[in-house]
Parts: structure tokens; C-alpha cells; sequence
């Protein structure tokens, strides 16, 4: 018999001791959908909110290593959706009523936001991202200031970025070190995000484009703005840096961008290993508001008095209704162990609560209470998920993928390379630059290549990918040949063109092909990406 994983026993948790208290008390009606097998199921999803042209796009593009479908990048406001951003095994585009109509996705709980949202809501399935294969992305529109603004948004644009922020692991928000403001829409976003401090990751994004004295004044701006708007005990922690492959505008704090990126992006790693935790905290915060739900409801039943059920049940509905407050207190009362920062909002219980007969609701079943509440006795949740691999090249220590390169976006031809090396049509001047540089046997030490490819200003992400690549005997020094095509690499990524996820057989020096496997020289026909 096939041995039960963590997530399997997560959705027993939930099937035997929460979903009956949610049933007997209505919570789908008033809260949110039961829990399906794909809400279990999905992988971990990352969050990307900010006002327009802080870099959340480019930040995706960065992490995913390519263009996605429907993608825009721009100085204006370019996303004007949500854009769920995940893998598969073909590339294509999800309009938002196809969406939520998959029975095997876990969006299906959007449609209740109406035509207006799935307007704005895309999917883009990307093939052979490595990144995709583990994690889930999901950038959002730009958020605007102005009255003029949110008034032309047709969707409860808060209630929809809670859905995602609820559901998700990581809630990235972002912002531009050129223009550091909080509007009055951000800050309502905050608000709703703030409640999800956990997950909350703040980045204060291209700082490499002002001086660093600036950058100072700008960083205790943004952490005096966010003490105001995010009122907690603890200073947020503000990462600082450039998050995409282009060179660096100002290279001074170069290390300190390269140390917060890949701290940043580590935590991004760790999301798939931690998924477990964080379905299961999800659960326990949900169980919490579902008892809270049960004795509630459980106190307007047996606030309705047999006369007024038979009679006069909408006046005595409507009278406790307004006097909803007095419930809350009473419930506090009765049950000391709860808070009433867990109580549901009293204004929307109310207008939920005007459509309701509660005559249709059920005193209080203590069993039911007692099993929500104590979610883990007697169920082993092994947390260690050790089989799990985020792959990128993004993110250190990634495994490399078998992508074809596209040979024709640098002007050559199929079957060009046969028998001579591309690297030999640009080597003169990466052979001047290697007779420079200090050696030891005959080859360039690690240093002396660091030092010179830093002068590209690339980021560390960059040059650590094409130092990889050009060593191709993997002995930690490069020579003349391995030299020079890691110019070549640092030029064509210089020049705009995306670096290749591995080396193809055409750009190994013909000295190491023998140490390569013997890859088919396979040439993408898909035009080249700008």
C-alpha cells in the first residue's frame, strides 16, 4: 500500500475535521468555497504588487529566464491584469472564463468576482522554464493614485488581490527607488497585505540607477513611509537591489545588490520544500474563523424564540442584526480562549447576514467544535519534502536544462558551425584582452576573468551563469579558448540576446568537444525575441 505524503494527510485533516463544522454552519456561504484536491495540490504561488513600472514584470522575466505570453514591459502602466504565470507542457494563452472553467486548476473560486474580473485575469503557460515546474507566479496590475483611477476599475480590485494574497506563499511589493511615493490606493493594498506580514517581502527596486547617497536617503524615506502604513513592532526588512539581467547604471553598491538578490531569491527557493507549512497554516487560520463562525451562528439560532419563528421573524432578524456587536461581546464572553482580532469583519457579516433566515441555522454541536480545534492529534505530517528541485539559473545552485539556442538571432545560418567555431569570427580582440591578463599554466585564474567581466556591469547572476558555461573542462581556471567565449557569452548578452540555458554543441571550443555528451546540434526556428 502506497505510503501517505504530507499533503495527503493534509486533505484528510481537512475533509474529516473541518470540512463538517463549515457544512453545518454555512461557512462557504458567508466566507469562502470548500477546499478542493487542486487547492492541496498547487504548487506554491508568489505574488508580485506595486504601483506601475516598479519592475514586478521584468522581475518575473528575470526569474523565469524568458518572455511569457501576453508579457509587456514598459515605463507606463503596462499590466493592466492579473497574470497567473505557470508551467506546462506547451506554451499558451488562458483567457480568465477558461480559467476558472479547468477543473484540475485552483482558480475556479474566481469567478464569483463576475465577467468584469475575468476580463482582467490571464493565464500564460510557459514551456521549458525550469522554474515553472516548481512554483507558480502571478503579477497584478499596476496600482495607480487618484480617485479619477480606481473609479475606472469595473472589479472589487482589493477583494480580488486578497483572494491571490490569501492563497499565496510569497507576496512580493515593490518599489521604484526613482519614484518613492505611497498613494492612497497602495496604501489601501498595504492594508490588505499587512494582514499576510508572514509572507510580505518589500523591495525597493533599480537602485543601481541613482548615487548612493541618494540610495541612503531613499531607503530611510521608504522605511519611514512603511513605519506609517505598516504599524508593527518590528522594522520590515527593505530589499535593496536591481532585480533583472541588465547591466548595472552604477556598479558602487554591486555587492550588496548581488548578497540581498540572492537572499531574496533563496527564499523564493525554499517556497516548494516549505509548501506543506504553509498549506497547513492556512488551514489553521481558516479553522480559527470557522469556529469563531460556528459560535456565531450558533448564538443567532438560539437568539430566535419560538414565537419568532412562527411570526414576526424578519423584525426580530432585523433586530439582531443591528445589535450584531452585542453578539460578538457575548461570544468573547462565553469563550475566553478567543481573540477578537479573528473575528470576521462586522460590517460584511452584516450584509451577508441580511439574506440569511436563521431559522436555518444549528445550535451549537460541541463535537464538531472539539475536532476543529485540535486539527493535528493523532495525524503524523512528515514536513521534510526532499524530493522537491527548483531549477533556475536565476537562483544559485540550479540544475541546467537542454533548451535549444537560437542560433539565427546572432545572423547565421543552420549547419554554419559544422566544422568551425562561432567564437572565431569575434575572437581578435578577446585574445588581446587574454594576453593581458595573469595566468598560471597558461590559463587565466578566476580573479583576473572576475575582474574583467565585472567591467560588463552585468549582474553576479549573469557572470555566474556564463563563467559555468565557458568552463567547459570544469577545472576552476579558463583558457584561451574558454576566454574567449566567455567575452562572446557576456557580448551577445550585452547586445540584448538571451543567453543560451546550456552550452549547444556549436559554441564548445573545438578542443573540449570531447568532453561534451554528443548533443544533436538542434537550431530553434522561432524568430528571435526583442
Amino acid at each position: 500500500m502506497k505510503e501517505k505524503t504530507a499533503m495527503d494527510n493534509l486533505k484528510s485533516i481537512y475533509k474529516t475535521k473541518l470540512l463538517p463544522l463549515e457544512k453545518r454552519y454555512l461557512y462557504h456561504e458567508f466566507y469562502e468555497p470548500t477546499l478542493s484536491d487542486q487547492d492541496f495540490d498547487a504548487r506554491p504561488m508568489v505574488l508580485f504588487v506595486g504601483q506601475y513600472s516598479t519592475g514586478k514584470t521584468s522581475m518575473i522575466r528575470y526569474l523565469i529566464e524568458k518572455d511569457y505570453p501576453g508579457i509587456r514591459v514598459g515605463p507606463e502602466p503596462t499590466t493592466d491584469k492579473f497574470m497567473v504565470i505557470m508551467g506546462g507542457d506547451r506554451q499558451q494563452s488562458i483567457p480568465g472564463n477558461a480559467l476558472v472553467a479547468d477543473p484540475e486548476k485552483q482558480f475556479q473560486d474566481l469567478s464569483r468576482f463576475g465577467n468584469a474580473f475575468l476580463r482582467k485575469l490571464h493565464c500564460s503557460v510557459v514551456n521549458e522554464a525550469p522554474i515553472l515546474r516548481s512554483i507558480t507566479f502571478v503579477d497584478t496590475p499596476g496600482i495607480l493614485s487618484g480617485e479619477k483611477q480606481r473609479a475606472q476599475r469595473e472589479y472589487d480590485f482589493y477583494e480580488a488581490l486578497n483572494w491571490f494574497a490569501d492563497r499565496s506563499d510569497m507576496v512580493v511589493l515593490t518599489f521604484d527607488a526613482n519614484k518613492l511615493d505611497i498613494s492612497d490606493e497602495l496604501k489601501a493594498a498595504i492594508d490588505i497585505l499587512k494582514v499576510h506580514d508572514s509572507k510580505l517581502r518589500i523591495v525597493l527596486n533599480k537602485a543601481d540607477t541613482i548615487d548612493e547617497r541618494s540610495l541612503l536617503r531613499v531607503h530611510g524615506a521608504l522605511m519611514w513611509a512603511l513605519g506609517k502604513t505598516i504599524v508593527c513592532p518590528e522594522v520590515p526588512r527593505v530589499y535593496v537591489g536591481s532585480f533583472w539581467d541588465k547591466p548595472y547604471t552604477n556598479v558602487l553598491n554591486r555587492r550588496m545588490f548581488s548578497e540581498e538578490e540572492s537572499d531574496l531569491f533563496q527564499d523564493i527557493r525554499s517556497l516548494p520544500h516549505n509548501s506543506v507549512v504553509s498549506k497547513l497554516n492556512y488551514i489553521g487560520k481558516r479553522a480559527k474563523l470557522a469556529i469563531i463562525h460556528a459560535y456565531i451562528i450558533s448564538e443567532l439560532s438560539s437568539r430566535m424564540t419560538f414565537m419568532s419563528r412562527l411570526w414576526y421573524k424578519k423584525d426580530q432578524q432585523k433586530n439582531i442584526i443591528e445589535n450584531l456587536h452585542e453578539i460578538y461581546l457575548n461570544v468573547l464572553n462565553k469563550y475566553k480562549h478567543l481573540s477578537e482580532s479573528d473575528f470576521p469583519n462586522i460590517k460584511k457579516l452584516k450584509t451577508i447576514l441580511k439574506q440569511k433566515d436563521f431559522t436555518n441555522f444549528k445550535s451549537l454541536d460541541e463535537k464538531l467544535i472539539n475536532r476543529a480545534s485540535n486539527l493535528l492529534d493523532g495525524i503524523n505530517i512528515n514536513i521534510s519534502v526532499d524530493d522537491i528541485e527548483v531549477n533556475s539559473n536565476v537562483i544559485p545552485d540550479a540544475k541546467d536544462t537542454t533548451t535549444p539556442f537560437n542560433i539565427k538571432s546572432h545572423g547565421f545560418d543552420e549547419g554554419q558551425f559544422e566544422d568551425v567555431w562561432i567564437v572565431e569570427y569575434y575572437r581578435k580582440p578577446f585574445s588581446e584582452i587574454f594576453d593581458k591578463l595573469e595566468k598560471h599554466n597558461g590559463k587565466v585564474i578566476r580573479s583576473a576573468v572576475k575582474e574583467e567581466m565585472l567591467k560588463t556591469k552585468l549582474p553576479d547572476s549573469v557572470l555566474s551563469k556564463i563563467w559555468k558555461m565557458a568552463d567547459v573542462d570544469k577545472d576552476g581556471v579558463l583558457d584561451a579558448d574558454e576566454f574567449a567565449l566567455a567575452m562572446y557569452l557576456a557580448k551577445i548578452k550585452l547586445e540584448g540576446s538571451e543567453l543560451p540555458p546550456v552550452l549547444p554543441i556549436f559554441l564548445v571550443p573545438p578542443s573540449k568537444r570531447n568532453l561534451t555528451p554528443k548533443l544533436p546540434l538542434r537550431i530553434s526556428t522561432s524568430e528571435p525575441t526583442n
